[in-house]
C-alpha cells in the first residue's frame, strides 16, 4: 500500500441506509485493520447512511462487544455526496447507494448483500458480524496487493 507521501490516501466508504448496523461493524473492523497494518494516513475511512437512525442497533453493539469492539458511543450519521465522490471504494451492505453515488463517479462500488441485523437473534448477528470481518480483511488484502 502506498504511503501518504507518494499518493493520496485510499478512501473507503462503508454505506448503508441507517448506518446503525452493518456499516458501523465494517467501519470498526476497518479501523482495526488500519491500526494492525499501521496504515494511518495511507487509508481514510468514511461511514454513513442515506437515512441514518438515531442510534446503533443494540444487538450490533452487543455482538461487537463480544469480540472486544465498543460501538456504544457511536452515532449514525448521514453520508454526503461529496464523501462518496471522494472515495475510491464505496461498500454498500445490501442496500443501494444510488441516491448518493453520482453519475460518472470514477470509484468502485461494491454491494456486499448482507442481511440486516436489526431485530435478529444474537446468533444471526454474530454470523453477520463474522462475515463483515472476513470481507473487511479481504478488502484490505486486495488493496495492499494492488499497490
Amino acid at each position: 500500500m502506498s504511503t501518504p507521501t507518494d499518493a493520496d490516501p485510499t478512501r473507503i466508504a462503508f454505506v448503508c441506509v441507517q448506518n446503525a448496523g452493518r456499516s458501523q461493524m465494517a467501519h470498526a473492523f476497518a479501523e482495526r485493520e488500519l491500526a494492525t497494518r499501521r496504515l494511518d494516513g495511507a487509508v481514510e475511512l468514511v461511514t454513513g447512511g442515506t437515512r441514518p437512525a438515531d442510534h446503533v442497533h443494540a444487538e450490533v453493539v452487543e455482538a461487537m462487544a463480544a469480540v472486544g469492539v465498543d460501538l456504544g458511543d457511536r452515532t449514525p450519521r448521514e453520508v454526503t455526496f461529496e464523501e462518496i465522490r471522494a472515495s475510491d471504494y464505496v461498500i454498500t451492505m445490501g442496500c443501494s447507494a444510488e441516491d448518493v453515488c453520482p453519475a460518472g463517479w470514477a470509484g468502485e462500488n461494491r454491494d456486499w448483500s448482507l442481511e440486516d441485523p436489526d431485530g435478529k437473534s444474537a446468533e444471526t448477528v454474530a454470523r453477520i458480524r463474522d462475515e463483515i470481518e472476513r470481507r473487511v480483511i479481504a478488502l484490505f488484502d486486495e488493496i495492499a496487493a494492488g499497490d
